[in-house]
């Protein structure tokens, strides 16, 4: 039995209000009840009532210490109000400095993605979310795509089987790594019970957008991306620290914060550490084992987290900056940026400037969606989909219409709006992506 859509009311209601009948059928072929076209509208009015009800209950915490009220919020491109209040809920709890949205923000899980907050001598647990130390690296080979070309069907099915993609998946083969013997890493975080558990996930990719693609750059030459996080590891952290902290599960939520010599706050700074680290070395396994594929040798790299809590100097000032769907972009800082699969990615290089302050050295980390993964369903075809990657030459294994490139906005759009704040070194054009297939749940993505 299908479950009743808990926006369909009001969207009908809202249908009708624009003298529209609901139950009439709008698009190609079958098409879709009229009522769907105002679902988003739903959705949003629903959302700002969540956030007017956390802003509430905020309100009731702990004061906020008067130094750290109203601190400076910078907004680089244009947000849904649900967005905004989102991350003002966000910045009314504890030490906040500063906060900044890139251009790819949305709404979040407590925190908005594309959300940066600097805080003094605190740590947002939520902030950095579940899916500690997702990131993205890309490594550029010394083989060039025209080599490649005829065997490219070949090479995806290859990395496709190889590598292993979906919910709580084993690698196929046992990586080893040093980082399973730091037994004091793994006790410092309280996260010992796990390790064997984990040295099974390491080099596992899982689902959602996360994604192994093959690129190539304006010289000819290939290049591997990834995208992917720590994976159960850190989607265990994550959730016990937050329960620990009395935190929430939910958008609209009080933000979950800890002192940084706090017990409790240790722990975490210990088990966050654990699982970027974690999430590096699975990161690079998997762009190795995808070389190994290809063949050839690694010529330069770019590898950088999004989701995660640097302790950084800003304006003299010693401070933990939580970045959920933000990239690092300190002058000279170079970061891989996608689009979406049928969307030329980038190598970034963050520059000094005015702007670039104001952002804390943050810029996006990818192009950010335009749809959920429900409504993109809801509005696109497996045909329109197929039809966007055949016309750029991308040859897809797996995937489903959630991560339709339809459902993203345009990654040349965002970046302008961080003009003078990041320069462009690199355009690279996907032409196979590998991905979970249609169907497969992760519950440790992003």
């Amino acid at each position: 039995m299908r479950r009743a859509d808990p926006y369909q009311e009001r969207a009908s209601e809202l249908c009708r209000a624009a003298g529209i009948d609901p139950d009439s059928r709008v698009g190609e072929g079958r098409g879709q009840p009229a009522w769907c076209l105002y679902r988003d509208a739903a959705r949003k009015e629903k959302l700002a009532r969540e956030a007017e009800a956390a802003s509430a209950e905020i309100a009731m915490l702990r004061p906020q210490e008067a130094r750290f009220k109203n601190a400076p919020l910078k907004v680089f491109g244009e947000h849904d109000a649900a967005t905004i209040a989102q991350m003002r809920n966000c910045m009314a709890v504890g030490n906040v400095v500063s906060g900044v949205i890139c251009a790819d923000g949305h709404l979040g899980y407590a925190q908005p993605v594309g959300g940066v907050i600097a805080y003094e001598k605190q740590i947002s647990i939520s902030g950095v979310g579940f899916d500690i130390g997702c990131g993205n690296m890309a490594a550029r080979l010394d083989v060039r795509f025209d080599d490649i070309r005829e065997t490219v069907p070949t090479i995806i099915r290859d990395v496709a089987k190889v590598i292993s993609f979906g919910i709580g998946r084993k690698n196929i083969e046992q990586v080893e790594h040093a980082l399973f013997d730091d037994g004091d890493a793994w006790r410092e975080s309280d996260m010992e019970a796990y390790r064997q558990k984990a040295a099974g996930q390491l080099g596992t990719v899982g689902s959602g957008n996360h994604y192994v693609d093959l690129m190539r750059d304006e010289a000819g030459f290939v290049w591997i991306g990834v995208h992917f996080g720590s994976r159960g590891l850190g989607h265990t952290s994550a959730t016990r620290y937050l329960k620990a902290a009395g935190g929430k599960d939910g958008m609209n939520v009080p933000p979950a914060i800890v002192d940084e010599d706090s017990e409790l706050g240790r722990r975490y700074i210990a088990a966050m550490q654990l699982a970027g680290r974690y999430a590096y070395a699975g990161r690079e396994w998997v762009v190795d084992r995808v070389r190994r594929i290809i063949g050839g040798k690694v010529t330069d790299c770019v590898h950088t987290h999004h989701n995660y809590a640097w302790r950084e100097t800003h304006d003299g000032k010693d401070l933990w900056v939580v970045r959920k769907g933000a990239t690092p972009a300190f002058p000279g800082q170079r970061g891989f940026v996608g689009g979406s699969m049928g969307d030329d990615a980038v190598i970034l290089e963050g520059v000094d400037s005015p702007e670039a302050k104001a952002s804390l050295y943050s810029t996006v980390h990818g192009a950010g969606r335009l749809f959920g993964r429900n409504e993109a369903k809801r509005r696109f075809t497996r045909e329109e989909m197929d039809r966007w990657l055949n016309a750029r030459g991308v040859t897809l294994v797996g995937a489903d219409l959630d991560e339709s490139p339809m459902a993203y906005r345009r990654l040349p759009e965002v970046l302008a709006r961080h003009a003078g704040t990041v320069k462009v070194l690199h355009t690279l054009r996907p032409f196979a992506v590998a991905m979970a297939g249609e169907g497969e749940f992760d519950p440790w993505k992003d």
